[in-house]
């Protein structure tokens, strides 16, 4: 299989790997076949061009705000469960967001990708339960375990049907740091939802902000 073929494949497992984690029921899991995020080679950002903004240094994110619709969550650290599926925050009444671990971390050059719940079963709405209501220029801080932050700003919000999940457009390598939000939307469908909702950021200017250097290797792990 040539690279191209194998970093489809890897790419495609991944889309349905994070898909899952959206759903009401969190046993819906999926084996990933290859969990690589990003190739060694930058493509076109898949946002119009803005001001170049200095990516920030490797730092896990610990929490997660969307002031204009309300979330202030802490973030779950999520990679693959001791089977070999991937891991999802667990349908709980206090439910939190995951970022998946083999992604970059907010901040940094390419597409990190977090997730959450729009419906929690028994305990009612999830995190991402208004994800859909974001608008282009919207805010969103990401804190991260360094001490600094990284700020992003939407530039776009799109609901697909999971059979026509756009893979390449959100887990393909862009060329600046940018952020996937992801959870579940449309009419239900059993024990699920028909769509997904994507929410597409790019790394604003005042990122880095806080008590850690942004650019210091202590950052780094």
């Amino acid at each position: 299989m040539s690279p191209l073929s194998r970093r489809a494949v890897a790419l495609s497992a991944l889309a349905v790997l994070l898909l899952t984690g959206c759903a009401d029921n969190a046993a819906d899991q999926t084996r990933p076949a290859d969990p690589v995020v990003t190739s060694s080679a930058p493509a076109a950002s898949s946002a119009p061009a803005a001001q170049t903004v200095r990516p920030l240094a490797r730092s896990v994110p610990v929490g997660l705000r969307i002031p204009a619709i309300g979330v202030d969550t802490p973030v779950m650290r999520l990679g693959l469960a001791a089977d070999g599926t991937v891991q999802v925050p667990p349908v709980e009444r206090h439910d939190r967001a995951g970022w998946y671990d083999q992604s970059p971390t907010p901040g940094q050059t390419g597409p990190s990708v977090l997730l959450a719940h729009v419906t929690v079963g028994r305990y009612g709405d999830g995190v991402f339960r208004h994800l859909d209501r974001l608008r282009r220029g919207d805010r969103i801080t990401a804190r991260l375990e360094n001490g600094t932050t990284a700020e992003f700003a939407v530039t776009d919000v799109t609901t697909v049907d999971k059979d026509a999940f756009p893979t390449e457009k959100v887990y393909g390598n862009v060329d600046r740091p940018e952020l996937r939000l992801i959870t579940c939307g449309g009419p239900r469908t059993g024990d699920g939802y028909r769509d997904n909702v994507i929410v597409f950021a790019a790394l604003s200017t005042g990122s880095g902000t806080g008590s850690g250097a942004a650019s210091s290797s202590a950052g780094e792990r």
